[in-house]
């Protein structure tokens, strides 16, 4: 699905890099279009990857604003293009060509390897010249303002692909993932900055490391938004830059699926509890045995709208991201393209409101994990999950 469909999965980047003192325009439209999709349909080519228009997926010429510049934000799709051969068709073709060479060469009665070898590629080639290439696409968005990009996938073969794709476009830039660490330095307060940096228990600054090394942030997170949302009000503010009021009443809470893993030897067995809870009596016997809650849905209201996602805490990526709809709007006075950009605009507000209100829920958490009292706050979470 396309980041403007009103449910899509993504993560988030930190674009390291300066944009060149020229002409961004010009020179954005120059590196998209040099790395431009190239069509293999009418060639016998096993991938093509390239940069193609998110509203036409046909069209690499980024000549023209309407292309990919939405004002602060450039808005471009990674398209790729596959041919696969099912090894058991390779095979089966295969064997028909040694049994004509054979069959023609009745001196042999076994083709040799280096023939053996030639046929199959000259039956790959052929295979492949009467395959259609089966297209796949996903779209980006780069907001410069804040040097954020958003990849409207979580697949890590997608994004490793991208990344790749990217860094060859933009020479001298590259993309650091926005993981929980980063994520929490980003939204505290600077009087938390230093017991952050404490709580850090990665040992280097590599970004492997402070991952693997503070899973605690998601494990934790959610552990403390699952007790709220059946032991407290779920009541937030806003309390991050964005679209949305400062201030700003929302409510957050857990429901539908929660997936929970062991620690340590533990980690390989996993449990999965979804549909509607009421007590979360599964989960709270699940973290009672050493469980921890690992990736959850997550409902976010604000006056009359819902956000939906799935965090995988690992990442936090954001997964089944459903945010309130929005939708085309016909208009005999207003031409396609400015419809679409409008359609673009609408969906980045929802979608940013939607990140402003969970970079708020983080920032409540990490108030309450980093200052004094958690040990209270805990002391409560094990009363609770030893309710009967």
């Amino acid at each position: 699905m396309g980041i403007l469909s009103n449910t899509v999965s993504i993560c988030q980047f930190k674009v390291v890099g300066e944009i060149p003192d020229m002409d961004t325009f010009a020179w954005v439209s120059e590196r998209l279009t040099k790395n431009g999709f190239v069509s293999i349909d009418h060639g016998t080519e096993e991938l093509s990857v390239g940069w193609v228009s998110p509203d036409d997926h046909r069209n690499n010429d980024f000549s023209v604003p309407s292309a990919f510049w939405r004002d602060n934000y450039l808005f471009f799709t990674l398209r790729q293009d596959k041919r696969n051969i099912p090894a058991a068709l390779l095979k089966a073709y295969q064997k028909v060509a040694e049994e004509e060479f054979l069959f023609d060469n009745p001196g042999f009665t076994r083709v040799p390897k280096q023939k053996r070898e030639e046929l199959k590629e000259n039956v790959r080639i052929s295979l492949l010249a009467r395959t259609l290439p089966v297209p796949s696409t996903c779209d980006a968005v780069w907001d410069t303002r804040s040097n954020t990009l958003s990849i409207a996938s979580v697949s890590a073969k997608t994004v490793e692909q991208f990344d790749n794709l990217f860094k060859k476009t933009f020479e001298n830039f590259r993309l650091v993932a926005i993981h929980p660490f980063a994520r929490a330095e980003n939204v505290i307060p600077a009087e938390l900055s230093e017991p952050l940096q404490k709580a850090n228990r990665a040992g280097s600054e590599a970004v492997l490391d402070l991952i693997r090394s503070n899973l605690w942030l998601g494990t934790e997170f959610f552990l403390w938004l699952t007790y709220r949302t059946l032991k407290e009000s779920g009541e937030y503010r806003i309390m991050r830059p964005g679209p949305a009021g400062a201030d700003e009443p929302f409510t957050a809470y857990v429901n539908d699926r929660l997936v929970l893993c062991g620690a340590g030897d533990d980690s390989a067995q996993k449990i999965t509890i979804s549909g509607p809870q009421d007590r979360f009596g599964e989960v709270r016997l699940a973290l009672s045995n050493g469980k921890m809650i690992t990736e959850a849905t997550i409902y976010l209201e604000k006056g009359e709208h819902i956000w939906k996602m799935t965090l995988k805490g690992e990442m936090f990526q954001f997964a089944s991201y459903k945010t309130p709809k929005v939708q085309e709007e016909r208009d005999s006075g207003v031409d396609e393209v400015s419809e679409r950009e409008a359609l673009f605009f609408e969906k980045m507000y929802v979608m940013e409101v939607g990140l402003q209100m969970f970079d708020s829920l983080f920032a409540a958490f990490l108030s309450a994990r980093l200052e004094q009292g958690w040990g209270e706050e805990v002391q409560k979470i094990e009363t609770w999950l030893a309710e009967q």
